[in-house]
């Protein structure tokens, strides 16, 4: 695409290179036009993002990093396996009442995890949800029953299947065991709307990423049980299901091919088609009828026998390429239409009943072309043809949202991300998933239709004039009401003000007043949220990171945006973002040498001191001081590069000069003169520890030679502690389930009170780590990112759940527990 006039147009209002503004249409579909009206904050955030390329990915491979074993795999169906265990787990422990002030039992409530309302509790085992209740979270599946519409079912990929029967006013969990399972996908049986399906595992983005755990289904809408026979590796990454009309046939689409069933219990299924497949879909009159879209091949299929055989569709001999979406036009099924990630975006249709494609022309009205996938239509891409009285009238959807009413010769964008907002009312959140029509649409009376995106679950009355205004927000309404699926990395909290930060996962560094509860979480900080600190000696001031190593700081205790103390920084003199002088910039976040979230501490001995970990261990000694376009923070190298990434840092309470640090392959190293200008390290626990990510480190506040670390991987042995700085290693994670262990604190007043966050939740011991049980409310089978304490409430951050509280200030003693029967513990030296 060549510089044109609107590209001059826009750069001349922003001050910035025509060529940015052609970057921006290509890669995020913005409309030139429409990005001469955004100020200068909604620049900043456009153009920050385009500094880092394809982000989408990289959270997602970096995610798997911490999956993967010390042979870079993830085992077949390890999520499933370990909450196999998990469960074997609390069958032989059994327990009651309360472990290291923890609830336990054999199972979790999820309904006891909801806010309080009107002065009730509605669970009262000692949890209590933090939300967000206003900030959702990716959703790429929503059903909404045929005649009690106040009824809708969402599918979140951090947080399971979710259920509201007041029309999105309130959501809750439906499952503990989905509850930590992507889901994909779901439908609706066409004739008992009881019946429900549910696919698991994301398979549109890494390939090779494990996530799921087969096929669930209810028969009352309420109670989920997964199809036995779907508990294999071809079942862990469901892109799509579909129900034939009649309700007798089940597809499920995977990157393995296309799946068929069609017994009256859905055990029995066989693959009909090898083809890695992204979205399949049966025509909604004819039960013999389907067509099938490639998940990057391009490729396009059909079926006239319900699904038995398919044959490949005409491309009118184009090579398509890149993932294909497809929708039936309702008010005529033999027309069907192709979203293809080609060219960034391009829509084809069939008259034919999906036999056949020509090419429409996809363009503005004024004629110039537009890219409306932008360049991850292999992440977000849909399309919707469900006008009953008009085949014509299409909805496509990449990063924003887009109509036409001619077949998609002429679209308009009708969304606008860089105006979504959590705090007022907005357009609808970036990168589009699903589009569903409320039962009864006809298009005059009835013309409310649903989207589910990276920010949740949004609604309009009128999806003819939604987003009609400059902003592209008018109509649009967010649901996102006690949808607790926000998916943190890290929290950290003052417990003087009470307030809470957290990086996120989509949704930045977002903030909580307790003053203003679980629903009014606020944003400090736009983009990728990761690390943060929390200055105890002062309210005001907090610290958070956009991805790696770009830390941010808030003086403000929140209220205004954060500002970069890293050394990046917005020039508004030349429109672009710029990096500081040597030495108040870190290198390593200028070369994006670190992890995706790469780790920061705050010393907890001065609060004017922030360790940093890239390739290199990074330290200013000036954190607070005044931030210009010149000066800030000055940044100092204390170790150099080890060969891999750092993933983890602990500083000793009361000794400064005790520094340990992690690193992405499993390396720790210690020093005991942190605070000099080159402090000398010492690699330990090379003969034992895995050689997995190191995911955090804690030293004993009262003995900083007892040092726990924990490490990633579907693998047991991932929580390790030494009582003599490192000499010898005893095993504390053996009895645990085969999976990453993120977290690790404990209690402020007895230190035999330990809580590890795992990948499936919560763990708890009451005799330093020896032997574990596992938590009832504990809050969730949901990954467990960070724990961190607000004077004696521990905090409980998950990605894909939200934050947790429980107070545990009335904790003295252990309970009368019956403890897991003791596994011998491996020693050794290092």
């Amino acid at each position: 695409m060549p510089v044109d006039e609107r590209h001059v147009r826009a750069a001349r209002a922003l001050n910035i290179e025509p060529e940015i503004v052609r970057e921006l249409e290509i890669t995020r579909a913005i409309d030139p036009d429409r990005l001469a009206e955004a100020g200068e904050y909604l620049l900043e955030r456009v153009l920050r993002r385009m500094q880092y390329t394809d982000l989408v990915t990289a959270r997602e491979r970096f995610r798997q990093r911490q999956q993967r074993t010390e042979e870079g795999v993830v085992p077949e169906n390890a999520l499933s396996k370990a909450l196999a265990q998990l469960d074997s787990i609390r069958a032989r422990t059994a327990m009651q009442g309360r472990v290291a002030g923890l609830p336990c039992g054999t199972s979790v409530a999820p309904h006891a995890l909801l806010p309080p309302r009107a002065g009730l509790t509605t669970g009262g085992a000692g949890w209590k949800s933090l939300g967000p209740g206003n900030i959702g979270g990716r959703t790429r599946s929503l059903v909404v029953h045929p005649t009690n519409t106040n009824t809708m079912w969402a599918g979140s990929v951090g947080g399971g299947v979710w259920r509201t029967d007041d029309a999105g006013v309130s959501w809750r969990p439906v499952d503990d065991f989905l509850a930590n399972l992507a889901i994909s996908t779901i439908v609706i049986h066409p004739a008992n709307p009881n019946v429900l399906f549910a696919g698991t595992g994301e398979g549109f983005s890494n390939a090779d990423a494990l996530r799921g755990g087969g096929i669930f289904t209810t028969d009352d809408g309420v109670n989920w049980r997964r199809i036995p026979t779907t508990d294999r590796p071809e079942f862990d990454r469901v892109t799509r299901l579909a129900i034939s009309s009649d309700g007798k046939v089940l597809l499920a689409s995977t990157p393995g091919g296309i799946w068929r069933s069609e017994d009256a219990a859905h055990v029995t299924w066989a693959r009909v088609c090898p083809e890695p497949i992204a979205d399949v879909d049966f025509d909604p009159t004819n039960s013999e009828r389907a067509v099938a879209g490639g998940l990057s091949t391009g490729h396009v299929f059909f079926s006239d026998d319900g699904g038995r055989n398919w044959k490949a569709a005409a491309t009118n001999g184009v090579d398509w390429g890149g993932r294909v979406e497809l929708a039936y036009a309702i008010a005529n099924p033999m027309v069907v239409y192709a979203s293809v990630d080609r060219m960034g975006g391009q829509i084809w249709r069939s008259l034919d009943g999906g036999q056949s494609y020509l090419q429409r022309e996809t363009r503005r009205a004024d004629g110039t072309p537009i890219a409306y996938l932008g360049d991850q239509g292999w992440y977000d891409n849909v399309i919707w043809a469900g006008d009953r009285s008009n085949e014509d009238f299409v909805i496509v959807g990449g990063v924003d949202l887009w109509k036409s009413s001619d077949g998609g010769d002429t679209i308009v964008d009708i969304s606008a991300w860089f105006n979504a907002s959590i705090t007022s009312n907005g357009s609808a959140h970036a990168d589009q998933h699903c589009i569903t029509a409320a039962p009864g649409f006809d298009g005059s009376t009835n013309k409310t239709v649903f989207f589910t995106n990276d920010g949740g679950i949004f609604k309009t009355d009128d999806v003819f004039t939604v987003g009609n205004d400059a902003d592209r927000i008018s109509g649009w309404q967010e649901l996102v009401n006690t949808y607790e699926i926000t998916q943190f990395y890290a929290g950290a909290g003052n417990p003087t003000s009470g307030i809470i930060i957290g990086g996120t996962q989509d949704n930045g560094t977002i903030r909580f007043d307790p003053a203003n509860g679980a629903q009014q979480w606020t944003s400090i900080f736009g983009g990728d949220g990761g690390w943060c600190a929390a200055d105890p000696s002062d309210p005001n001031y907090f610290y958070g990171e956009y991805v790696y190593l770009n830390i941010h700081r808030n003086d403000s205790g929140g209220l205004q945006q954060s500002d970069f103390i890293s050394g990046n920084f917005w020039n508004a003199a030349v429109g672009r973002w710029e990096w500081k002088p040597e030495p108040y910039t870190i290198t390593d976040a200028r070369n994006q040498d670190a992890l995706f979230i790469a780790p920061f501490v705050l010393d907890p001995n001065d609060p004017n001191r922030i360790f940093a970990g890239g390739a290199s261990l990074w330290r200013t000694n000036d954190a607070k001081t005044p931030n210009t376009n010149a000066t800030g923070p000055k940044w100092e190298r204390i170790k150099t590069s080890a060969g891999a990434f750092i993933s983890a840092i602990a500083v000793a309470r009361g000794n400064p000069d005790v520094i340990w640090v992690g690193h992405d392959n499993g390396q720790i190293f210690m020093t005991t003169n942190g605070t000099s200008n080159l402090p000398s390290w010492s690699r330990v626990g090379s003969a034992i520890l895995p050689g997995r990510q190191c995911t955090s480190i804690v030293i004993s506040a009262a003995d900083p030679a007892i040092v726990h670390v924990t490490f990633s991987g579907y693998s047991r042995s991932n929580l390790w502690q030494t009582t003599n700085s490192g000499a010898t290693w005893i095993d504390l994670g053996a009895s645990l389930p085969e999976v990453p262990v993120r977290a690790i604190t404990f209690h402020p007043d007895n230190a035999a009170f330990v809580y590890a966050g795992s990948e499936v939740g919560i763990f708890a011991s009451e005799d330093g780590g020896l032997t574990w049980s596992p938590t009832n409310e504990g809050p969730t089978n949901c990954s467990v990112d960070d724990l961190f304490w607000m004077d004696k409430r521990l905090i409980c951050a998950t990605h894909g759940r939200g934050m947790f509280e429980i107070d545990l200030s009335a904790v003295s003693a252990p309970a009368k527990t019956t403890p897991v029967k003791k596994k011998r513990r491996r020693s050794a030296g290092s």
